[in-house]
């Protein structure tokens, strides 16, 4: 059985020979995860939109020199991410992290996770309290950090696809993953230690 990645790899052989529907494909397949992606990093619903549609505009006019070095999805997350940046810089803005928690895509850093799962005022206000900690603490991450927690814990990449995406060693993708989940880690303890103190389920 063909994997995603043959299949992506399949489509972009046939973009590549002229065939448009195949990259219609292959946006209907990734819209969604790359306007997530810039949800990330741009605050406007609009503008993501935009962003989103000039990231597959240049990665249409960028595919006939896509050999399929790395995934399909990682060469477009790095156009992605490349397009936004330079949007934003255009703009004079930074990236910034939407504080808004999409409960089912479940994008928390499993912060909630250590919260106990009872129906509760008061655990579901810590839940939100511990989400907006989260969503302040990666926001307030220096571009690269953020940047790398994103794509790990929110996109699901791995290390080798980070480390292709940023154009960076794996190593240097490992000591930015762990210098960001220490930074969030040094503002959820407050929270997370009370939520320890209290427990007298």
């Amino acid at each position: 059985m063909a994997s995603d990645r043959d299949i992506d790899q399949e489509l972009v052989v046939r973009v590549q020979r002229g065939d448009k529907k195949a990259f219609e494909l292959l946006v209907n397949k990734y819209h969604r995860k790359i306007a997530r992606l810039l949800s990330r990093m741009i605050r406007d619903q609009a503008e993501i939109e935009d962003v989103t549609q000039e990231a597959f505009i240049k990665a249409y006019r960028a595919i006939p020199s896509f050999r399929g070095e790395s995934a399909f999805y990682t060469w477009l997350y790095r156009i992605a991410i490349n397009t936004a940046k330079n949007y934003l810089a255009s703009m004079g803005r930074r990236p910034t992290l939407s504080t808004e928690y999409e409960d089912d895509e479940g994008e928390t850093l499993d912060a909630a996770a250590q919260i106990p799962d009872l129906n509760t005022p008061e655990t579901e206000l810590m839940n939100r309290q511990i989400v907006s900690t989260v969503n302040e603490a990666v926001e307030a991450l220096p571009e690269e950090l953020r940047t790398a927690i994103t794509l790990r814990e929110m996109e699901g990449l791995s290390y080798e696809d980070i480390a292709t995406v940023m154009n960076c060693p794996i190593g240097t993708v490992r000591s930015r993953i762990f210098r960001a989940r220490e930074a969030i880690a040094t503002q959820l303890r407050p929270l997370l230690d009370t939520v320890s103190t209290n427990k007298r389920w």
